[in-house]
């Protein structure tokens, strides 16, 4: 689809829940059973780990990894260790270990600071002021919201409006 509607992906930092404490937050039995059913249905993996977590930290450590050319593989990393393998991504150890898998410096640094927490808070507000409340969301073309997941053919129905 990048490459029929000549798109780029731009992954940016949103903060889901920033009143969650650093610990995160026991995960509901009942919706994470709901998520179960519905990621299945489209052949995904679904085992995050028994607490959400508050993403802060990720979000800081991928502005990291973007400053150092590696924002998709550590994007790609942390999500694959979250929702398969069931790692806690509100734990810095977690973080600083994922990061050192696909090659991020520093981010013990980062990590031990409030480095890049101001951007992805702007990022945050920014996203709420268009009207996005929730993940996935997508801005096409800077003029249409899509929120949620979609199939494919959404995006290519949109993609053609946009372009028509």
């Amino acid at each position: 689809m990048q490459e029929r509607f000549d798109a780029t992906v731009e992954w940016l930092p949103f903060d889901l829940h920033p009143e969650y404490p650093p610990e995160g937050v026991p995960r509901n039995p009942e919706r994470a059973a709901r998520a179960a059913q519905l990621f299945a249905s489209h052949g995904l993996a679904y085992n995050p780990p028994p607490v959400a977590p508050r993403s802060l930290d990720a979000q800081r450590l991928g502005e990291h990894a973007r400053s150092q050319g590696l924002y998709v593989p550590y994007f790609e990393r942390t999500m694959d260790a979250y929702w398969a393998e069931g790692q806690d991504i509100g734990d810095r150890d977690v973080l600083h270990a994922l990061a050192g898998e696909v090659g991020v410096d520093a981010a013990d640094q980062v990590l031990a600071s409030d480095e890049y927490a101001d951007l992805v808070r702007r990022s945050t507000t920014d996203a709420h002021s268009i009207g996005v409340d929730g993940i996935p969301a997508f801005l096409l073309d800077r003029r249409l919201l899509v929120l949620g997941a979609h199939p494919r053919e959404t995006f290519e129905r949109a993609f053609e409006q946009l372009h028509s």
